[in-house]
């Protein structure tokens, strides 16, 4: 199979690698849908890897036992290869597994964890049903385009009554306002680059906040009535942003972190106890919560095609990373088998 490595600063291509065979609860799945998260951060590093990826989407090619799905079934792939077997896995939260698997140490083979590649191998039960509707590159979206912020959402019950404030409009944010959208809220991105604000708006935002500005944190409250947002969801990684969720939420409000990364200085009293705000750490949606993503996804195309600005052949790798790097992109997909 054809795998995409890094071979040194701005240099990535194809390498070949065996392909992978199915064994116990772990199966074989081509790809068809490879998203792009972060890892282009690593694109003018000198670093060499060929174990990019997380997110993907592709059909059942080979099973080794009678499990959860069968050969031809069109799946999401879920992040991770968590144990199955703890009291977090079991309730569905597998993504906060404190036993991850070494997928090589248990299968006995070696590169089939990387999803920028033409097959993966992967536990059954790690993979989602892909209505008829649905194309895998919108199929795709279940993972990180639009899973961590899905889950931020149902943890603060977002509703129509609601005006969230999403921090950084990089594809995790773009795909929280999505979420909070497909909700009835009212959302105020916040975003300092032109096409990413603009991406936003096109999304459904009411309107964009530049964080660059020194009264950010008053446009926030001008656009509600001096109040504050009754929710917020962080996905930019950069810790200001923290600051300014926590100062711009209102009273009894509540925060999400997805990006947030770094050191934060909360002042208890100040911050939390006295304005009654409540944090949650946010990562992927619970495993029961897949039939849902599904149905979401299957009702909104025209805004899937938005947010998924860019599809790059994936012998094109260097090309889309060199893109990714501008941030003059939404999402950006690529098709493992061009």
């Amino acid at each position: 199979m054809k795998v995409v490595a890094k071979f040194g600063p701005e240099s990535a291509g194809l390498i070949d690698k065996p392909d992978p065979v199915a064994t116990g609860e772990f199966v074989v799945v081509k790809i068809h849908s490879v998203p792009m998260c972060t890892e282009y951060k690593d694109f003018k590093s000198e670093r060499k890897n060929d174990g990019f990826g997380h997110e993907a989407a592709g059909e059942v090619v080979e099973v080794a036992q009678e499990g959860t799905v069968k050969v031809g079934d069109r799946v999401a792939v879920m992040p991770q290869y968590p144990c199955g077997k703890c009291h977090l896995c079991l309730a569905g939260e597998y993504i906060h597994c404190e036993s991850n698997q070494n997928v090589q140490h248990v299968t006995g083979q070696t590169g089939v964890s990387a999803t920028y590649a033409q097959y993966i191998l992967k536990q059954d039960w790690m993979l989602l049903p892909i209505p008829d509707s649905v194309s895998y590159h919108h199929a795709g979206m279940a993972c990180c385009g639009l899973g961590p912020t899905f889950n931020a959402m149902r943890l603060m019950n977002v509703n129509a009554f609601d005006t969230v404030l999403i921090t950084g409009m990089g594809p995790v944010g773009l795909g929280g306002v999505i979420n909070a959208v497909y909700r009835g809220a009212r959302v105020i991105a916040v975003e300092s680059h032109p096409y990413r604000a603009e991406l936003a708006k096109k999304l459904g935002a009411a309107a964009v906040v530049n964080p660059q500005n020194a009264d950010a944190v008053d446009q926030v409250r001008d656009l509600t009535d001096g109040r504050g947002a009754d929710k917020g969801v962080e996905c930019s990684a950069d810790s200001p942003a923290v600051r300014l969720l926590i100062d711009a939420a209102r009273r009894k409000g509540q925060v999400a972190l997805v990006g947030a990364s770094g050191e934060v200085k909360i002042h208890g009293w100040g911050d939390i106890t006295s304005k009654g705000l409540t944090l949650h750490g946010a990562w992927h949606y619970n495993l029961a919560d897949g039939p849902a993503m599904m149905q979401m996804i299957a009702q909104i195309p025209e805004q899937l095609d938005t947010f998924i600005t860019h599809t790059f052949p994936m012998s094109q790798i260097q090309e889309a990373w060199a893109l990714q790097c501008t941030n003059d992109c939404g999402k950006v997909a690529l098709d493992a088998w061009a």
